[in-house]
């Protein structure tokens, strides 16, 4: 009889790499210099807080994405993905590890938001525990909301209200209407790549009881979603010109459009929607870089 093989005692760089999903950093990018854009137009940028906001930033979404990896691993969700690879569901990694990871990940983040707050405002408090709380249960605990199809509301909330609302929040002292606007078009990008991953994963998330907005609408329902939500984020931004004439820059972003909409709409599947989401998140990075420059000028 051959013996299991037990995964490594200790996680490796390349496994940290991997855990932290590299590729879907436009995602965090885009908000961030967002909120930094409309601090600089509307004030001046403090360089110790937007450090502390990038810390506490990636700090949530790679301790997220760690317990991510965690919660779908030992919940047999990953076992058979289609798309990248996954620490525990690979049986690299034990749970322990990345679990580990994950709440180093969210320390970093809880210390710079206590910091924020002890030298900017109280309520960034509430941000960390929401932040907190949010992240863990997506895929955690007994009954994780992104298993009910939940996972886009989170994503615009964190990624979009949050993510752009805080930065710029941070720098100013209060959140100004321009941010609460502009969080529209940045959530609604990040909405379309967790649109396009979870078209990609219909068939296995719906085998392993993971039933996302994608398994509740269908295919075809889900791709007419994601082409709504990609044309909606560029109106949404489009609607910011009469205060702000220089966000019409995103409309130079339309071409990186093209790809992703073309293989989400001439129905590709598994594998075949990889590129699809690699082309989302080239687009959020450069609509998320052209509305900035738009929004700080």
């Amino acid at each position: 009889m051959t013996a299991t093989r037990q995964p490594p005692v200790r996680i490796t760089p390349r496994d940290l790499w991997v855990g932290a999903r590299p590729k879907t950093m436009p995602a965090t990018w885009a908000p961030l210099v967002t909120g930094l854009a409309i601090a600089h137009s509307l004030g001046s940028i403090d360089w110790w807080r937007a450090v502390l906001t990038v810390l506490f930033l990636l700090g949530f979404v790679i301790g997220t994405n760690f317990c991510n990896d965690y919660s779908d691993g030992v919940r047999g969700t990953d076992s058979n993905r289609v798309g990248p690879v996954r620490l525990v569901g690979s049986g690299q990694v034990s749970p322990r590890q990345v679990l580990r990871v994950g709440m180093v990940c969210y320390a970093v983040m809880a210390a710079a938001g206590l910091i924020l707050a002890a030298t900017v405002s109280w309520w960034m408090i509430a941000v960390t525990v929401f932040c907190g709380l949010g992240g863990w249960y997506y895929t955690g605990g007994s009954k994780p909301y992104g298993y009910r199809g939940l996972g886009e509301v989170s994503v615009f909330i964190h990624h979009g209200l949050i993510f752009v609302c805080a930065t710029a929040g941070v720098q100013l002292g209060h959140v100004p209407w321009l941010a609460l606007a502009a969080s529209v078009p940045a959530g609604l990008l990040c909405c379309a790549l967790l649109v396009t991953n979870n078209l990609r994963d219909i068939e296995t998330d719906a085998a392993a009881g993971k039933i996302t907005l994608a398994v509740r609408l269908g295919e075809p329902r889900t791709r007419a979603l994601y082409t709504g939500i990609v044309g909606v984020a560029f109106a949404s931004a489009l609607a910011l010109a009469p205060d702000r004439p220089w966000t019409l820059l995103v409309l130079a972003a339309l071409p990186f459009a093209v790809a992703p909409l073309r293989r989400v709409l001439s129905g590709a599947r598994g594998t075949d929607l990889i590129a699809a989401l690699e082309g989302t998140c080239l687009l959020i990075f450069a609509f998320g870089t052209l509305f900035a420059i738009g929004l700080a000028v």
